[in-house]
This record gives C-alpha cells, sequence and structure tokens, in this order.
C-alpha cells in the first residue's frame, strides 16, 4: 500500500497522505476510500511507532532566570536527543492544526489551556496517543496495529469503496 499511487501525481498524492493522517491523528477517525485508507494506516502506523519509540526520553537542565531582579535557578525538562529527531520528522511530514475553541469555552480558558503549546497535534502525540499505546503493547506483548481498515460500503455517484479508518 506504501506504493500505491491512488491515481495521483507524488506531490498531489503526498499532500492528500499528509491531509489525512493529519486529521487522523486530530480526530482519531476519518472517512475516504478504501486505497486511500489502506495508505493513510500504513503512514499512521509508522508515526505512531516512531513516538512511543521515543515519548520517554526527556533531559533534566537546569537554567538561570532572573525574576525580580534575582537570578534563580530552575529546572526545566528538555527533549532528548531521540525524541528531538522524532519531533522534527513528524513536523516535516504532518500539517500543524490548530488547537480549537471548545463550545461556550470562555477566551481566557481557553488562552489558558493551550498556553505554551506551538504545535498541538505532535503534542498529542506525544502526550496522549504514544503513553497509550505503550501501555496497551505492554499488555498484550505486541507493538503495531494502532489503526483499524472498516469497510463500509459504496459511494453513491461514483461507486467507489468506501472505508472508515479509526485508532484503536
Amino acid at each position: 500500500m506504501a506504493n500505491d499511487k491512488l491515481g495521483r501525481p507524488s506531490k498531489e498524492r503526498l499532500a492528500v497522505l499528509r491531509n489525512q493522517v493529519s486529521y487522523l491523528l486530530w480526530y482519531g477517525r476519518i472517512e475516504t476510500t478504501v486505497a486511500k485508507a489502506k495508505a493513510v494506516a500504513s503512514k499512521a502506523e509508522k508515526i505512531l511507532t516512531l513516538a512511543i519509540n521515543t515519548y520517554q526520553d526527556n533531559v533534566k537542565v537546569t537554567k538561570t532566570v532572573t525574576l525580580d531582579g534575582k537570578k534563580v535557578e530552575k529546572e526545566v525538562v528538555n527533549d532528548g536527543v531521540k525524541k528531538l529527531n522524532a519531533r522534527r520528522k513528524m513536523m516535516a511530514f504532518l500539517y500543524d492544526l490548530a488547537e480549537q475553541r471548545e463550545a461556550k469555552e470562555s477566551l481566557e480558558n481557553f488562552k489558558a489551556r493551550t498556553n505554551g503549546v506551538n504545535h498541538a497535534l505532535i503534542e498529542k502525540i506525544f502526550n496522549v496517543y504514544a503513553p497509550k499505546y505503550d501501555e496497551r503493547a505492554k499488555e498484550l506483548g505486541t507493538y503495531g496495529g494502532y489503526t483499524r481498515v472498516i469497510k463500509t460500503g459504496t459511494r453513491r455517484g461514483d461507486a467507489a469503496e468506501l472505508a472508515i479508518v479509526e485508532l484503536v
């Protein structure tokens, strides 16, 4: 499926895959044609595997910060080398989706919730999906199988086979 051309030139095919993988990882579920669904599931699995293998690579660093004219040493947790490399690979492939305000959420609450988050999708992958699937892998004893493709029938109009891709 990785070599499936999807009837498009390479630039367009990669743009479609980037878009659909980004939305799959953001929303957890998308509906598309079967061929695209299989290609999207393959790419998403690789990204999630990369995150699972590197999400615990953190380094504690002591920085000197000036507060009210006084120098204070503060411990900061930075990404390790492997996690930083994985983050950059993900950022090169995925589209950067912005966090949306929830219904009836005030602007102050939204700003407080999203304070310090520059790349919401990447943070979601490392902070939500990677620990969840790592725990799942330890329980089941196997890695992989983070996505599922469910065929739903044909599309009205052109009779293309449709499928739902979702994170397990």
